[in-house]
């Protein structure tokens, strides 16, 4: 991060937008979870994004003409779930890094704003790590075939576009997100009751695929 931000300076005062996009996946409680997922996860979702703001933002402010900073998130950064234990401790961070960065850079005219996509159609369950029962074939085929109904990503893009300049903490993407971002701003007991609802409804799942595979 630290080349590519010196080749963009080159050419380049600063930037005038900054995405962090940096995101892997992993499933699993904490009892499921190893020191090396913990360090593997959280070098991508988090320090990806605080790689992203230390190379670029500082250049940013030296050149105080204002600008902007994406960071993304999840909607897994607005609830939190005992399946992806990991992954919402990751998510839950950049939000809070963002949140706190708005008061650092506001004086300097740069906004942040946390974006919080969803189900979005990517590749990042495939490629991310499972454990416990969503390492089971099943499961595992469960979270890409949702994932492939999900958003395009060129949607997330017009999102942030449309969110340049505007002094936003916090902006959703997909349905589920806004229902989520809705339900912890209304009332976060019901948010809880309704996770911990939805969150049962797909461990029951997961272990009922798994036995089939099993059987």
């Amino acid at each position: 991060m630290a080349a590519f931000a010196d080749e963009v300076h080159k050419q380049h005062a600063a930037v005038d937008l900054l995405v962090n996009n940096a995101g892997v996946a992993l499933s699993g409680g904490l009892l499921d979870t190893s020191l090396d997922d913990w360090s593997w996860l959280l070098g991508v979702n988090l320090m990806g994004v605080v790689h992203g703001c230390h190379f670029f933002v500082p250049r940013m402010v030296e050149r105080g003409r204002g600008g902007h900073v994406f960071n993304i998130a999840s909607a897994a950064g607005l609830a939190g779930s005992r399946t992806i234990v990991a992954y919402c401790t990751s998510k839950f961070a950049v939000v809070g890094l963002s949140e706190s960065l708005r008061g650092e850079l506001r004086p300097h005219g740069i906004e942040v704003t946390a974006i919080c996509p969803g189900f979005i159609a990517t590749n990042i369950g495939a490629a991310g790590r499972q454990r416990g029962i969503f390492a089971e074939p099943a499961a595992r085929a469960r979270v890409e075939q949702r994932l492939a109904k999900g958003l395009p990503p060129e949607r997330v893009a017009e999102v942030i576009l449309n969110a340049v300049g505007s002094d936003t903490a916090v902006r959703p993407v997909a349905p589920e997100a806004w229902v989520l971002y809705a339900l912890k701003r209304l009332s976060p007991t019901l948010l809880e009751a309704v996770t911990r609802r939805l969150i049962d409804r797909e461990i029951s799942s997961g272990r009922a695929g798994a036995s089939e595979v099993r059987a």
